[in-house]
């Protein structure tokens, strides 16, 4: 199936790229967690920015993130591929937005994220859906 895969994206494609998660996805092993893992540099670099930064960086990734998971499943042939994983990077964008990023917090956040993806408790399974 890797192979396939690979026939069928391309992270030189910037859409590709972002939606595998810039790689992170093509990762066989627990890919949504490899999304997840992905995020957190991206997560210390806005810790340097203000809030609204943040803010604005979120929600650019939540609503660009819809066009760039459709193009990305689109090319795969499959809806909701495993190793599509913007989804993944947008919500640990959420997660942590307002919260100070330390240590603790990140690995907390990390993990309760992880937690709610996988169980995906109402609202969140209704909005996945």
């Amino acid at each position: 199936m890797q192979a396939d895969l690979r026939k069928r994206v391309s992270l030189l494609n910037p859409i590709h790229f972002l939606g595998l998660g810039f790689g992170s996805g093509l990762i066989p092993l627990m890919p949504g967690t490899m999304g997840s893992l992905a995020a957190i540099p991206l997560l210390l670099l806005l810790s340097i920015t203000s809030n609204t930064v943040f803010l604005i960086v979120a929600l650019v990734s939540v609503f660009i993130g819809i066009v760039i998971c459709d193009k990305t499943a689109k090319a795969l042939g499959v809806h909701d591929h495993g190793s599509i994983v913007w989804d993944e990077i947008a919500g640990m964008l959420i997660t942590f937005l307002f919260i100070p990023l330390t240590a603790m917090n990140i690995i907390l956040g990390f993990i309760l994220f992880r937690i709610f993806d996988i169980w995906k408790p109402w609202p969140i399974g209704f909005i996945d859906q």
